[in-house]
């Protein structure tokens, strides 16, 4: 899959009335195809199917008999404007659905970019999730994919805000089920990867109150971004080359400066490639500005910028009704296993049923894959009914990031 984002400025404090959702091409806002565009009313319950649209499924998905484009309505979280249209994907597995239907999974994907032409129901999955998707498929689970609000749908993609990525995901499934109600059962597992594995969490944390309608089952969660302030473990703020992403999608209080205002010249120059661009070729110009750091992004002090972000990632530690697997690379140097530990940590003190699983030479993208045995086994656990197990009362503190493993699968960062 080739990687591209466009239109993506920031998005100042006088375009964010309350309650209002910021639109146009400040936003993000692209013409891919009227597919992906509502100009009727929005209907009031979340998952509503607005269209759907049979496609190929891609070469690397061989498991998939079917693919559906979706068009379905969520709630904005970010904005709070009420009903919002979202993308998303739906895949189906070969063969004849099981009496119920079979069950399925909510995948949440990694950072792709912030601008509509990002969105995976269009541009399509890279190879890394593209067979992590299959193998789903070769289980015999239904996979529907969001694009989360604001990629592929209308106004900004609130790149980290895990309540908006995660009433996405929920929503994801309602509109699965609505879209082929005789194939699909009321029975989910949850799976998410970096930003979507805050995702997931989000749906996890939110399925109760605002989905519960929903029998998810568990949640399978590799090298999530998520923060947990009131957790035993205390870590400090992440600095990435991505975090203008957020800056520039609602990751700024809407009482202080725009984005723009806040960047070097160099993060200028990679925020302009970003409103053309995906995330593979900002990284490309990074490396040409010869950026050696997050901090080379700003024009103002880490201190300073503290005051001005909105905390994306911070979640409550809340008692969660299902499992969570949460899988860790020992090599991840992305989001560092001291990171991830932080977040089992928090969940245990909850309260909750927490498997985490740490993977030697594993790096942040080979977690995915090194874990799918596990994953699969948990998953199968969860549809047969068994007891949920939990390890929190074993886990350690992790050492440092360790050396990747050169022969594992998907494994380069």
């Amino acid at each position: 899959m080739r990687l591209c984002l466009g239109g993506i400025v920031a998005i100042s404090s006088t375009l964010l009335s309350a309650g209002e959702l910021p639109t146009g091409p400040s936003t993000g806002d692209m013409d891919l195809s009227p597919f992906y565009r509502w100009h009727k009313p929005m209907p009031t319950s979340p998952g509503a199917v607005l269209r759907s649209q049979t496609q190929r499924p891609q070469e690397t998905m061989p498991a998939a008999s079917e693919a559906v484009r979706l068009l379905y309505g969520s709630t904005d979280q970010r904005w709070q404007s009420g009903p919002v249209p979202v993308s998303g994907i739906l895949f189906l597995p070969a063969g004849s659905a099981p009496a119920g239907g079979w069950p399925i999974l909510a995948w949440a994907h990694g950072t792709l970019g912030i601008a509509d032409v990002c969105a995976p129901s269009w541009t399509g999955f890279r190879d890394r999730d593209a067979v992590y998707i299959n193998r789903w498929l070769e289980q015999g689970f239904a996979v529907v994919a969001t694009d989360y609000q604001g990629l592929g749908g209308p106004g900004p993609h609130p790149y980290s805000v895990w309540r908006a990525e995660g009433t996405s995901v929920l929503d994801s499934i309602r509109a699965a089920r609505a879209a082929r109600p005789d194939r699909i059962a009321n029975r989910a597992i949850l799976a998410g990867q970096s930003q979507g594995g805050g995702a997931a969490l989000g749906a996890a944390t939110l399925a109760a109150s605002y989905a519960p309608d929903l029998h998810i089952l568990g949640a399978v969660v590799t090298g999530p971004n998520s923060t947990f302030p009131d957790g035993p473990v205390e870590v400090p703020p992440r600095q990435s080359m991505t975090m203008f992403l957020s800056f520039a999608t609602g990751g700024l209080r809407e009482d202080g400066p725009g984005i723009e205002d806040i960047l070097s010249p160099q993060g200028l120059e990679l925020l302009d490639v970003a409103r053309r661009s995906c995330t593979r070729d900002i990284a490309i110009k990074a490396r040409e500005l010869k950026i050696s750091s997050p901090l080379d992004l700003l024009s103002i002090s880490p201190k300073r910028l503290a005051t001005l972000r909105v905390p994306t990632t911070d979640m409550p530690a809340t008692a969660i009704p299902f499992p969570l697997l949460i899988a860790t690379g020992q090599a991840d140097e992305t989001i560092t296993p001291a990171r991830q530990y932080a977040v089992a940590t928090a969940l245990c003190a909850a309260g909750n049923k927490v498997t985490w699983q740490v993977y030697q030479g594993m790096g942040h993208d080979g977690a995915m894959h090194g874990s799918l045995d596990d994953a699969f086994a948990f998953a199968r656990a969860r549809l047969d009914g068994q007891p949920p197990t939990s390890n929190c009362d074993d886990i350690q503190p992790p050492g440092p990031p360790g050396a990747r493993d050169p022969d594992a699968p998907f494994n380069d960062d």
